[in-house]
Parts: structure tokens; sequence; C-alpha cells
């Protein structure tokens, strides 16, 4: 076995992020302030959007969405099952049921068709995922929600750079939530966002990731004068801090030459997989181009081994990859709970599986993991 081993993934952290951390932590702010106000505003310009909301995770992110839209009990959201599934808990939190509709085998996202394959008189809205950075047509799912008269909000987690019709992922959205983990393009250890162009949305969405207070505490130290807050309704403790925002300044700084290299190693993938039989790449959808959060592969039913069996073989050459897009109905957390047939979903959970790929990857460890899937491969 290798002792140098090829991580599935490793964030874009430099000396940049370290210095301004260490000056939100030495300007005694380090709670949700200005920094943050800052990072919300740099953050709607790059997607286009009238406003972003900061928050403590996507998850939070999505639950906040499912609230503003007022969804509760006896509605029913329309979700992919092929997802995190954060997608699916955030519909629960409010109390509705997540219905899961079936996925595209290309790009792994929702389509008109699959969701109008699950529609019915109780759903109240659809909730499409840029899965793992590949765009959803958000064009033809907005004209189709339209057309239905339910709201289309978008779990862009994994999706910051990428672009659909032309535009960035986010522009044009209802309503989107974003994810700052770390194997996401753009990181600040944890954290999230919404974006609208709605801004009466904006200003409640504020308010519930403070508890409801209609004064936020940079408001109140701003003011000269004693500022007595209300709490207008049942809010959360939802808020990203100063420090996490300063780093996500200088992460968004740089996204540019993130998704160029992403992009690059992918290309790189992608000629170097071009003949080995059996594998099917994740690619751009005609209708964008996707930020390779993930690079992921699907094995043909006549791969010589199973998804389980290549990631072993990876681990023994010392390569970090990871099984595909777990499949929420799946999972014991949504035993019992009613769906349609999810053929597609189910397929590309069991059969891909998702490669390293990082900013500091090398040729030879890209070699190294195409080698092991040449290897595989071979009859």
């Amino acid at each position: 076995m290798s002792t140098d081993r090829v991580p599935v993934m490793i964030p874009w952290l430099g000396e940049e992020e370290a210095r301004a951390a260490a000056e939100a932590v030495l300007s005694g702010w380090v709670a949700q302030g200005p920094r943050v106000a800052a990072f919300e505003r740099a953050f709607a310009e790059r997607v286009g959007a009238e406003h972003a909301v900061a928050v403590s995770s996507c998850t939070t992110a999505l639950h906040l969405s499912l609230v503003a839209l007022g969804l509760g009990p006896g509605d029913e959201v329309i979700v992919p099952s092929l997802s995190f599934i954060a997608t699916a808990n955030a519909v629960r939190y409010v109390g509705a049921e997540p219905v899961f509709a079936d996925v595209e085998a290309a790009t792994g996202n929702l389509t008109p068709a699959t969701v109008d394959a699950v529609r019915t008189p109780r759903t109240r809205a659809v909730l499409v995922v840029h899965q793992g950075g590949v765009p959803a047509d958000v064009h033809a799912l907005r004209a189709a929600c339209a057309d239905w008269q339910l709201p289309l909000v978008e779990d862009a987690a994994c999706a910051i750079g990428s672009t659909a019709g032309g535009k960035p992922v986010g522009h044009g959205a209802l309503i989107a939530a974003w994810s700052f983990h770390p194997r996401k393009v753009v990181t600040t250890g944890e954290g999230g966002m919404i974006t609208t162009d709605d801004a009466a949305w904006a200003e409640r969405l504020r308010r519930l990731r403070e508890h409801g207070m209609n004064a936020s505490a940079a408001e109140r130290h701003a003011s000269d004068r004693p500022v007595l807050e209300s709490y207008l309704e049942v809010g959360y403790n939802y808020r990203m801090t100063d420090i996490q925002a300063a780093v996500g300044l200088v992460q968004l700084g740089r996204l540019d030459e993130m998704i160029a290299r992403r992009r690059e190693l992918a290309a790189r993938y992608d000629a170097l997989l071009r003949n080995v039989p059996g594998l099917t790449p994740v690619r751009d959808p005609e209708h964008g181009e996707s930020n390779f959060q993930s690079y992921w592969v699907l094995l043909g039913e006549d791969f010589p081994v199973g998804r389980d069996d290549l990631l072993a073989a990876l681990a023994a050459a010392g390569v970090s990859a990871r099984r595909g897009i777990m499949a929420a109905h799946l999972e014991p957390a949504y035993a019992g709970h009613p769906h349609a047939p999810l053929p597609v979903t189910e397929r590309l959970s069991r059969d891909s599986l998702i490669l390293p790929l990082f900013h500091t990857m090398t040729e030879p460890q890209q070699d190294r993991v195409v080698a092991v899937l040449r290897e595989q491969a071979a009859p």
C-alpha cells in the first residue's frame, strides 16, 4: 500500500484566509457583524441576486427557505432522493412531507418530467438540487413550475461558480440555498447562504436567523441611543460569525481561479478515461457548465468489479475515493416512507463513485487514480 495517499478533497486555504480570520479576531467583533454584511453583498453580486442572507449551514438555509414559503403540515414538497439527506430533512423540519422524484441519468438532477410524474394536488413546492455542481436545467423547471403555480427552491449547496443558460447558478432564482462546508469549492469551515430577489423575504430571513429579532446585534451596537429590540415571531439561532465571513470573502475573491483549476483537472480526467471501457464520467450538460465540485464516474453494468470493490482497490493503492451521491429513500431515517419507483436514482447511487479532485492535485496523483481504474476495467 502506498504511504502517499491521494485525498478525495483538500480545501484551498492559505495565508490570506488565516490573516483575514486573525484580523477578525483581533478586531474584537467575532460574532455576526460587518464582515458578514460584506460577504453577503459580495456573494449576491457574484451569483446575480438582489439579496443574500448568511446563515450557519446550507441545511439551515434550506429550512429557512421553506419557512419563508409558508410550508407546513399537510404540504408535499417534491425533492430528489439522490442528494445528501439534508435536502429531504429540511422538508420534515417544517412538518411537510418530502416526495421523492427520480432524476435523469446524465446529470443526476430533477427534470420537469420526473417532477410531473410524482406531482399531486397536495404538492406545494419543488426543491431542485444542482447535484455535485452540475447545473439543473432551471429554465425548464422554472417554466414548468410557473405553469403548475408552484415555487421552485434551489439547493445550490455544491454549485457556486457553475452556470446555467450562460448565467451563474442562482441568477433569477426565486430562492436558493448554498453551502460553505469544507467539501465545497468555497468554504468557511461551516456556513451557508440564502439568495433571493425578494426584499421582504430577505428582511424576514435576517430576522429568523437571529431569534426573530427586529434589530440585529450589529444595528444595536452601531446606534448611539439605546435600542429596545422586539421578537416578532419564533426564530432560530442560525447566524454566521464574522470570522467565517472573513474567510469567505477571501475564498470568493479567488473563485474564478478555483473553477478554472477544477475544470482543468476534470478535462484531464476526461482525456485519460476516454478509452476505459465501462466508465461514464460526469459531463457538462448542454444547458450549462459545472464547477466540478465533484467528479464522478458511473460504472457500466458489465464493468468487471462492483463499485464497492473498486473503492477497495483504490484505497489499497492509496487513493481516497467516495461512493456516489446517496439515495435518501434507502437510508434508515426514511424506512417505510412511501415513494414511486426510483430506478435511475438507485442505479446512480449504487454504481457511481467520486474521484479525487483538488487544486494542488499533481499529474502523477491523477495518473495513479486512472491506473487503478484501467487495471480494474481490464477483462
